[in-house]
């Protein structure tokens, strides 16, 4: 008999990815498809279904070892039923129900989440915090996304909206995130708002720094790419926001301990690998944010999953 598989399916808003993924959270194979995200809710769910298809012609051998299908969806989302709701990425989808479509499609088990929950998830069973029982799992990219995982299982909260840890609020007078509130950890530490404290320090003080040099001569095309590069090339600017950034995140991280007291703290997406060389300076600083007497105990770690993240977490799901 063949090992028993999974398929973790990762939605976007342009793209549907899937991939088959073993029992120790190897990636065998993957795939992906165009996702038309402003059509219709049959065109969007084709594009899933198109994905699941194109991966089983390339490994027809797998077809009667998969044990379910996981898939990361946009949210907001109910992952108890597997309906999601109204997620503004993909607008095709309003109150559509996703798990109970593709488990007709398929004839396997199903389950539907977001994708920093499921990222989390398959950190917690084959990542960076295996072996951890409570693990607090962040996102960083265009935006921040948490996810908490207690047991091995994912914290949903009563109504399936807990973890929504990259809107917590860290500075009430701060810059208005786009989900309405001010000062939200988002709004001062994703991709774009490094990318937009690097343009306002280049243009206050119009130094000479690399940054400027990668965007063309144009402040307003400074990208956190610029800034990454140009702190790996030694620039004094992009030091200094991105040293800002891990201070913030740093502040954010004492909340979460004193909040959930977890055995170890993930931090992944785009823009974690980036921040990771500032990792040992947050944990040194980080009891300073906290009132948890054993704070230095707990690991920050990068995480496993980068690009495939949305594909493992998906067949974590599953697990």
């Amino acid at each position: 008999m063949p090992e028993p598989m999974t398929i973790g399916v990762d939605v976007g808003g342009t793209k549907v990815a899937a991939g088959l993924v073993d029992s120790t959270g190897k990636i065998i194979r993957k795939t992906r498809v165009p996702m038309v995200a402003t059509a219709d809710a049959a065109t969007g769910f084709a594009a899933v279904k198109g994905a699941v298809e194109a991966l089983l012609a390339e490994a027809p051998e797998a077809r009667s070892a998969i044990k379910g299908i996981g898939i990361c969806s946009p949210g907001p989302l109910d992952p108890r039923s597997g309906v999601v709701l109204n997620p503004p990425n993909v607008p095709c989808w309003r109150n559509f129900p996703l798990g109970a479509e593709t488990e007709r499609a398929f004839g396997v088990p199903v389950r539907v989440d977001n994708d920093a929950n499921a990222a989390g998830l398959a950190e917690a069973l084959w990542g960076a915090a295996a072996g951890y029982a409570n693990v607090f799992y962040a996102t960083l990219g265009t935006g921040i996304g948490t996810g908490l995982v207690f047991d091995r299982k994912i914290y949903w909260g009563r109504n399936g909206s807990a973890g929504e840890g990259g809107h917590t609020t860290i500075d009430y007078k701060g810059p208005r995130c786009g989900c309405g509130k001010r000062g939200c950890i988002e709004i001062l530490c994703s991709g774009p708002a490094i990318a937009l404290r690097a343009r306002a320090k280049i243009a206050a003080t119009n130094p000479a720094t690399k940054m400027l040099d990668l965007a063309g001569g144009v402040v307003e095309k400074v990208k956190a790419e610029d800034v990454g590069q140009a702190y790996r090339a030694g620039d004094a600017l992009a030091t200094e926001v991105l040293e800002e950034t891990a201070a913030l995140l740093t502040v954010w991280l004492g909340n979460v301990v004193d909040w959930f007291d977890p055995d170890i703290m993930v931090i992944g997406g785009g823009v974690a690998e980036l921040m990771s060389s500032f990792f040992p300076r947050m944990k040194k600083d980080l009891p300073g944010w906290t009132i948890n007497p054993r704070t230095s105990e707990i690991p920050l770690e990068l995480a496993r999953y980068s690009a495939d993240a949305g594909i493992a977490g998906a067949a974590a799901l599953c697990g």
